[in-house]
């Protein structure tokens, strides 16, 4: 069963985006898959972590979406601090992008999770 670690904040400095956990997992051997998804029931996107048991959820809810926002218009993926260590979550930009066109007026992830998106990341859509 894969374990959600949830994302409430993060910082930019200068062009480098990083998140923070407030719980920290257990398991340092986490990494990057380059893969992200949709929880459209909690309006969330979903970063995938792996291990050697199977992936793991970093999940993004709206209260970070404006710093997703600030990603996307940043030069690099952004990073997961964990503890001292620090991880490139890479592909995060490329996934989100390919993400949030897809669900601009595709009511398949839900009219309420389709409209959220378009809202938080019409600087993005417009551009």
């Amino acid at each position: 069963m894969p374990i959600t670690y949830n994302v409430h904040s993060g910082v930019q400095l200068e062009n480098d985006i990083r998140f923070t956990l407030e719980v920290l997992p257990n398991d340092s051997h986490l990494k990057a898959s380059g893969q992200m998804i949709t929880d459209s029931d909690s309006i969330a996107f979903i970063y995938l972590l792996e291990d050697e048991t199977g992936y793991h959820y970093l999940k993004f809810g709206q209260e970070v979406w404006p710093l997703l926002v600030t990603t996307l218009k940043a030069v690099d993926d952004p990073s997961l601090q964990i503890g001292d260590k620090e991880l490139t979550l890479h592909g995060f930009k490329e996934e989100l992008d390919m993400l949030i066109f897809n669900i601009e007026g595709n009511d398949n992830y839900g009219a309420e999770f389709s409209k959220a998106v378009e809202v938080a990341f019409s600087e993005i859509l417009q551009a």
